[in-house]
């Protein structure tokens, strides 16, 4: 291991003794004031923090009547609204441990959830995703009730197994009167929840967060924010899937913590009309986020074309020159502050017009996606971290940001390089461990170290680069590395080119699987028209790359890669081993080809 280290200064802000103790903190303060936000027939309505809080304990009575204990584990899936917050602070409350699961889940994915947990209380919605769960805790023994958020619901038999309306047991349970001493017998280094990573590969791992990891997260993240000049009463835009960690923390007891509203996006299909509806001051997604606002952006400044097109690509062209640290000459400096008002202006008037900071996660930033939000006036943070370390490591401050960087570590981090450049992360934000798998525990955490796999280095001023995966580092048949996500960002940036996939591992060159974007197969009009300019389009992004990384050959998808076909992670990271057992044969056939 070399000597680089890098941590960050001890946060002044205090630890609360656990997540449910700070919401009624809030709550008992802030009460009549709006809290969470859902759409409902087209219309938004809200929540305060008395109503909210009255159901937390509503729901903890009917917890409690069930004969739920302590440590007990509870499987929420659902999509983000406010019946997921208030479960989620009715099981801490009682001691008990939340086991967030996606709703993109397969009847079998709940099933080994669900059993591997030990899960005995399953709540979800509604519809397909309802009837999914059901049948899954139908399959499974110790799963001994189903609470539906929906009203209605035809269930599947569960057998003696009963169902619950969410409405309905909220009606029939008072508010639960010792709920402040059952809050007060936890503490800090007790397991509040289950976070099952998705996962590139293989089965998930349960990982088990306490309310001291979490707790270091927001703390850290509060006082980035205040850096930034943003304090309370924030007004967030909750789109990634709460039962990500990322969302859990930053999305949901961020906010609850900093006394701010939490409205709920619709879909990621809606997030434009969303965005110009909330008015957000903060919101957090992953890059590929970034990447449809983008190619929204671009494609209707192309459409416009003229002018237009002509001032908005001059704004991007000055905006990062400036970014660069160059000086604007004379002409460009005047031409710069008239930009600012035709086109900088407008770009955040569609985000909104009141938004402060995005903040990117999850998954690498392609530092053009970032650079071009930065370049029209967006303030984007990009931050790193990992579900073991809940999940915050790094993020770059407000007052320099190096958007190609995940900037350094957040107050409470240290951060090592080992020999090959692997990440190790120390900290109050680290797991207790992977539940009922000691052996992998042990391979993950050694010596009080989170060996996180990445690969990165950091500059003089700390700020921390990651070049790839140690998994997942292309080594071809010379022996030389290549890391597919840095080709696959520039494959991505091109507008004919919506998703790529890059294979080569023992192989002589690279190949890759590539998802055509809509404007690309239009514009081709035919397979072999769209061949051909999809090859033009690569031939301009291997321009970019180095011998060794350019593609040599590709296929065109047969489909989308999507949570659906399994290809996409729910935080749209792409499930390599996926995609490649689905194109296999054609990827190998490019190799014997001639």
């Amino acid at each position: 291991m070399n000597a680089t280290t890098q941590k960050a200064e001890t946060s002044p802000y205090v630890t609360k003794a656990n997540l449910a103790a700070a919401f009624f903190e809030n709550a008992a303060v802030l009460g009549d004031k709006p809290l969470l936000f859902h759409k409902n027939q087209g219309k938004w309505v809200g929540r305060n923090w008395n109503e909210v809080a009255d159901a937390v304990r509503r729901l903890a009575a009917a917890l409690v009547a069930a004969g739920i204990k302590p440590r007990d584990r509870i499987v929420i899936s659902a999509e983000n609204r406010p019946e997921w917050a208030i479960a989620d602070l009715a099981v801490m409350s009682i001691g008990a441990i939340v086991v967030p699961a996606y709703t993109t889940n397969t009847e079998d994915d709940h099933v080994y959830i669900m059993e591997h947990s030990g899960a005995v209380i399953a709540i979800t919605s509604g519809g397909a995703l309802a009837s999914r769960v059901a049948l899954a805790a139908s399959r499974v023994q110790h799963v001994r009730m189903l609470i539906t958020m929906d009203a209605g619901i035809k269930m599947p038999n569960l057998g003696n197994r009963p169902c619950h309306d969410w409405q309905s047991l909220l009606e029939n349970n008072e508010p639960l009167t010792d709920i402040d001493d059952r809050i007060a017998q936890q503490n800090s280094d007790d397991t509040c929840c289950f976070v099952y990573t998705s996962g590139t590969g293989g089965r998930p791992k349960g990982v088990m967060l306490t309310h001291r990891s979490i707790q270091a997260c927001i703390k850290a993240s509060i006082e980035i924010l205040h850096e930034g000049g943003v304090a309370e009463n924030q007004r967030f835009l909750s789109l990634l899937p709460l039962s990500h960690s990322y969302e859990h923390t930053a999305g949901m007891h961020l906010p609850i913590q900093t006394k701010s509203e939490v409205w709920y996006c619709e879909s990621a299909e809606q997030i434009g009309a969303n965005l110009q509806e909330v008015s957000p001051s903060l919101m957090t997604a992953v890059p590929r986020l970034y990447d449809v606002l983008h190619e929204r952006i671009m494609r209707s400044i192309r459409t416009k074309g003229g002018l237009s097109e002509k001032m908005f690509m001059e704004t991007i062209r000055l905006g990062r020159k400036r970014l660069e640290g160059k000086t604007l000459l004379p002409h460009e400096f005047i031409l710069n502050l008239f930009l600012e008002k035709l086109v900088r202006q407008k770009i955040q008037a569609r985000l909104g017009g009141r938004l402060k900071y995005f903040i990117s996660g999850g998954a690498a930033l392609n530092p053009e996606i970032g650079s071009f939000f930065m370049a029209l006036g967006v303030k984007l943070l990009q931050g790193y971290g990992q579900t073991e370390a809940s999940p915050v490591i790094s993020a770059n401050r407000p007052g320099k940001i190096k958007i190609e960087t995940v900037g350094p570590p957040v107050a409470g981090v240290e951060v090592r390089f080992a020999d090959d450049g692997e990440i190790l992360v120390r900290g109050d934000l680290l797991m207790k461990g992977y539940w009922r798998d000691d052996h992998s525990t042990a391979a993950t955490i050694r010596d009080g170290w989170l060996y996180t796999g990445d690969i990165g280095s950091a500059d003089e001023d700390g700020y921390i680069t990651i070049t790839g995966r140690k998994k997942e580092i292309i080594v071809n048949s010379g022996g030389e590395n290549i890391v597919p996500s840095r080709v696959e960002a520039l494959l991505t940036i091109e507008p004919e080119i919506e998703q790529a996939m890059v294979d080569g591992d023992r192989r002589p060159w690279l190949a890759a699987v590539i998802v055509p974007s809509d404007e690309a197969r239009i514009k081709a009009g035919s397979d072999d028209a769209l061949k051909l300019l999809i090859a033009e389009t690569v031939d301009r992004a291997n321009s970019r790359l180095s011998q060794i990384e350019r593609v040599r050959r590709f296929i065109i998808s047969d489909e989308e890669f999507t949570t659906e076909n399994s290809q996409l992670t729910a935080t749209l990271k792409v499930r390599r081993h996926m995609v490649r057992a689905q194109y296999q044969d054609r990827l190998d056939a490019l190799y014997t080809r001639r």
